[in-house]
């Protein structure tokens, strides 16, 4: 009997990157909240989008949220008027 292993985890950072970029020091147990509320949150909030990702990632000041979806007219909205 072999040892399985994850696919995925042999494929990230070589083929398939992280769902999040961020150094958290000593404040990473906040952050990881933080992360699981938002990607809760949108995933609750766009759930007829299709959504398949949704990639954090943070700098000192900001916050980068990208959502990789099927149907983005859903998130835009008409005109643009949802962003």
């Amino acid at each position: 009997m072999g040892q399985k292993v994850n696919p995925i985890a042999n494929r990230l950072g070589i083929i398939k990157g992280w769902d999040s970029n961020w150094y958290g020091g000593d404040n990473y147990g906040e952050m990881m909240l933080e992360d699981s509320k938002i990607r809760t949150y949108l995933n609750a909030r766009l759930a007829k989008a299709s959504v398949s990702r949704i990639v954090i990632e943070r700098t000192l000041k900001f916050v980068t949220i990208t959502i990789c979806t099927a149907r983005p007219g859903i998130i835009i909205g008409k005109g643009g008027q949802e962003v």
